[in-house]
């Protein structure tokens, strides 16, 4: 089993940065890969940003890149997702995942989530 606590969420104004944490415990195996995806109400949920613990590997949605910026701590049990440059589309839930698959973007490639952060960003 795999658990995940996200941190780190707020409100900030359009410009602003926003760090969120992911706390992460449990079978190193099953959270090879782990991602950042968000969600607003009425909404699928989407990608974000991922990575792969091994090898560093990231991928990014084409509405983050350059803004932000996914890592881990060296021990590999803490998740980052630093956001920088927020406008007011960046306004959801923001949720931290694990999984053994891949690295997708894709929700379902994900076994384990958090409960999730709310990141509000205000014009």
């Amino acid at each position: 089993q795999v658990q995940l606590v996200e941190s780190g969420g707020g409100s900030v104004e359009a410009g602003g940065s926003l760090r969120l944490s992911c706390a992460a415990s449990g079978q190193p195996s099953m959270r090879r890969y782990m991602g950042w995806f968000r969600q607003v109400p009425g909404k699928e949920r989407e990608g974000v940003a991922t990575i792969y613990s091994g090898a560093g590997s990231t991928i990014y949605a084409d509405s983050v890149k350059g803004r932000f910026t996914i890592s881990q701590d060296n021990a590999k049990t803490t998740l980052y997702l630093q956001m920088n440059n927020l406008t007011p589309e960046d306004t959801a839930m923001y949720y931290c995942a694990a999984g053994r698959r891949s690295f997708l973007l894709s929700p379902a490639e994900y076994n384990y989530w958090g409960q999730g952060t709310q990141v509000t960003v205000s014009s």
